[in-house]
């Protein structure tokens, strides 16, 4: 059995503060407005305004992606304000070549609009408002990911 510190080797503490704080930022949203703040249909939603094919110019996307894009800048301006407050100037860095990360960034795109949503719309926002679709989601991409990190263990 791994120690906390061998898990955590930075603590734990942040990533419970930041769960906690997009928890509540997610909750605040679909309390003030009713809308859900999952980041695929941001993806789709900035697409539709250069991409003219019907898919990306749905009423869902059009309709959306202002209040979507102001929703992702906030999300990118907390992570530059952690970075700035507590990251120390450390860049944290992955020995996961490039490529592996594009298959792996393509694959999860495509699950997610294959899936109706990412992690974070099913997970966070889904499962907060007692989705049913959404555990069903959740449970597929937990399920997914435990056979995916245990086969890769095994292989190496």
């Amino acid at each position: 059995m791994q120690s906390l510190a061998s898990l955590f080797p930075l603590g734990w503490q942040h990533y419970l503060l930041g769960g906690l704080l997009i928890g509540a930022g997610t909750g605040f949203l679909f309390i003030m407005t009713g809308r859900i703040g999952g980041m695929s249909t941001v993806f789709s939603s900035t697409w539709s305004y250069w991409l003219k094919t019907p898919f990306f110019q749905q009423a869902r996307f059009t309709g959306s992606r202002q209040w979507r894009l102001v929703y992702a800048a906030g999300l990118i301006a907390g992570a530059l304000v952690w970075f700035k407050l507590y990251g120390g100037g450390v860049l944290l860095r992955t020995s996961v070549p490039t490529w592996q990360l594009v298959v792996g960034g393509f694959f999860v795109g495509y699950g997610a609009r294959l899936g109706n949503g990412c992690t974070s719309g099913h997970g966070i926002c889904g499962l907060g408002s007692l989705q049913l679709p959404s555990l069903g989601a959740v449970l597929t991409f937990m399920g997914t990911a435990f056979l995916t990190a245990n086969l890769m263990g095994a292989l190496a």
